[in-house]
């Protein structure tokens, strides 16, 4: 029996296939530039090897067909793919946990889709797909905001008029959630402590970022808020702004919302700064000859660290800080920038246990701090997936505790 999981971007589809029993992908992929004539899509194999197709895909549902047509390319049997779990961005406060879709839940994640319009319009499309295309599967949906619900009031409200929080629904969701939870699950195994007595800032860096304050296990605040824009400095994205400045732009050059929405989306953050660069890598390669990309690192830096210390300050002790995704998992450079200084806090890195903690070399996970730092620091890669393909597993099994400290993870031992 397989299980599929989906994650459906708002221009890309990631998928992956698993064997239920082993909890193993046998094979994935993304497809990218989705509703553009240059779209294409590669298949990865675990052997290392990869198929690329080049298509014109003009919508997901375009591009779930051709997943299908790849997947049978690849000799997968889609009668045994008896569950598809997707990642939908946001659930609001509607969903708290992972559920199986019905018309009802199709129905609030559409309703919800003004709050994140770039992603879950793009999701609902996907799981209709996939529902008209394996009619046989159990679909369960897995929302990035579900692990941010247990944020107290104070921390998700917004000082804004009360009537735009009761009407328009205006308050801190949070996102990457299924991320800050898997690695959250695995820095309590590193520490031999069990999730509930751990607390955590879980560092979710890659081209979106966020930080999270784990207390006992549960999020208890986040830097992402109502939209994946604030918080900590992105490729494309500003991170904190002063809400006047978007006010001030907007009437000094006449901009339309949704003009707005593509600058605060697509031309801010790194890309912002540097005028051309959104990947770190490119910023990190010109940090010595030019000086917006210098800027660039040091604004990032600057920002994680300012995270890092409030949250420390909110949950009073914190045994470690967790590194994950793109930048996270593979970026030692900037690693060391957003833990330098921070020695008094108790945060000691060790820079040769750094540099050597790469994903991209095959590192799952790794201590980068030295053996006296009160503060421990991880590189734990995420795997997003498997948590989605458990958690369809559990419901499917009738086996899901909504209470993610209840839920028997095989990744927590």
């Amino acid at each position: 029996m397989y299980i599929l999981a989906l994650n459906c971007g708002s221009s890309s589809l990631k998928y992956q296939v698993f064997d239920a029993d082993s909890r193993r992908a046998i094979v994935g992929g993304n497809v990218e530039k989705i509703g553009l004539p240059d779209s294409f899509l590669t298949q990865k194999y675990p052997d290392g090897t990869k198929t690329k197709k080049e298509t014109p895909m003009k919508n997901h549902d375009e591009a779930l067909n051709v997943v299908m047509f790849m997947l049978r390319e690849a000799s997968v049997d889609l009668n045994e793919i008896k569950g598809v779990g997707h990642r939908v961005v946001m659930g609001g406060d509607k969903f708290a946990s992972s559920v199986k879709i019905t018309d009802d839940v199709l129905k609030t994640i559409q309703e919800l889709s003004p709050l994140a319009p770039l992603h879950n319009p793009s999701a609902l499309m996907g799981i209709v797909t996939a529902k008209q295309l394996l009619p046989n599967a159990t679909q369960v949906a897995v929302f990035d905001t579900a692990f941010h619900q247990t944020m107290p009031d104070y921390a998700y409200r917004y000082a804004v008029p009360a009537a735009w929080y009761r009407e328009l629904g205006v308050r801190r969701y949070g996102f990457h959630g299924t991320s800050h939870l898997y690695v959250s699950k695995r820095a309590a195994a590193l520490l031999g402590k069990p999730a509930s007595e751990c607390n955590l800032i879980t560092l979710h860096i890659g081209s979106g970022a966020s930080a999270t304050a784990i207390r006992g296990g549960i999020s208890v605040d986040t830097s992402l808020g109502m939209t994946p824009l604030c918080g900590l400095t992105m490729g494309t994205r500003p991170g904190d702004i002063d809400p006047g400045v978007v006010l001030y732009v907007m009437e000094q050059l006449k901009l339309t919302p949704e003009q707005m929405q593509k600058h605060l989306n697509k031309d801010s953050g790194l890309m912002g700064l540097t005028e051309c660069f959104a990947d770190r890598r490119d910023v990190e390669q010109n940090r010595d000859t030019d000086d917006k990309c210098r800027l660039a690192i040091d604004m990032e830096a600057h920002n994680v660290k300012k995270f890092i210390g409030a949250y420390m300050a909110e949950l009073g002790h914190t045994d470690a800080l967790v590194f994950t995704a793109g930048v996270g998992e593979n970026d030692d450079y900037l690693r060391e920038k957003f833990c330098s200084g921070l020695e008094e806090l108790g945060v000691k890195l060790d820079k040769s246990r750094n540099a050597a903690a790469l994903a991209r070399k095959g590192v799952d996970e790794a201590i980068i701090s030295t053996d006296d730092s009160p503060v421990k620091i991880f590189m734990i890669a995420t795997n997003e997936e498997l948590v989605i393909v458990e958690d369809t597993l559990a419901i499917m099994n009738g086996t899901y505790n909504p209470d993610h400290l209840k839920m028997e993870y095989s990744f927590i031992k």
